[in-house]
């Protein structure tokens, strides 16, 4: 990816940060998905913005949003390269007004996320990373290089979604030992794993490749991993279903995790 494509990516999740903003700061209605999920004129609006600027940017790369979802896997699986997008991830987070929800754009190469952006509009956070060349937060106009904790020591930090924490993931922490947690919601997780400032996110709840490809890129080019409970990375488009299976993110891949899953 050229700099200049990778610095459009980045200001389309800046202006569909701002749209959301608009948004966030007011009272604001919640309609409901088939999910029972929460949805607002935020998703939709960072969604048109988002579509519309990588359609102009790569009009012969398909994209496939959270909003935009219902391509028929014989459509989707001819797919080699593609963008995935989820315009507003941590709707529930929004909704609560803890400013802990993403913009997440993600470009797909063969099953496996090559390069993604998250973006924290209401705490005004850039992370980006690209396979190959590394992870990186935007400051001040300035593209800080940033890395994992490896060795991962103890006390482990480990994040836990205050939306689904269930009890195979507890189970799974008990076996950790010496573990401090942080309640964090959206992409936000992969992202603070990559800043050296988590070691692990265990994930034993669904999850949908949208949720996961962004921040799943960033924390890779930063030294981590995400992988499934046989140790395979997480990969995308491979299967009718957009869900993901359970998995672990590491900071530190040489983390014992196999022992965690009992």
């Amino acid at each position: 990816m050229t700099p200049e494509m990778r610095d459009v990516v980045l200001q389309l999740a800046r202006d569909a940060g701002a749209a959301i903003m608009k948004v966030y700061v007011q009272d604001f209605a919640v309609e409901h998905k088939d999910d029972r999920s929460p949805l607002t004129a935020a998703d939709m609006a960072s969604h048109h913005l988002i579509v519309a600027g990588l359609e102009a940017l790569t009009p012969d790369v398909p994209v496939l949003s959270e909003e935009s979802k219902d391509v028929p896997w014989e459509v989707r699986s001819t797919w080699r390269r593609y963008w995935l997008v989820d315009p507003l991830d941590g709707t529930r987070e929004f909704v609560k007004k803890n400013g802990e929800f993403t913009v997440n754009i993600a470009l797909i190469e063969d099953g496996v996320s090559v390069f993604g952006v998250v973006y924290a509009p209401a705490l005004d956070e850039m992370h980006y990373g690209e396979r190959g060349r590394g992870a990186f937060i935007c400051d001040a106009g300035e593209h800080l290089p940033i890395a994992s904790r490896r060795p991962a020591a103890a006390p482990l930090h480990v994040a836990a979604s205050r939306s689904h924490m269930d009890a195979r993931s507890a189970a799974a922490i008990d076996r950790m030992g010496e573990v401090q947690l942080l309640g964090m919601g959206s992409s936000l997780k992969f992202c603070r794993m990559a800043e050296a400032r988590l070691d692990v996110y265990p994930r034993f709840a669904p999850t949908s490749e949208w949720d996961t490809a962004a921040g799943q890129c960033v924390l890779e080019a930063a030294g981590g991993a995400v992988i499934t409970l046989d140790g395979a990375p997480l990969a995308y488009n491979s299967k009718p279903s957009l869900l993901n299976p359970d998995f672990l993110a590491l900071g530190d891949p040489t983390l014992p995790w196999r022992d965690w899953l009992g």
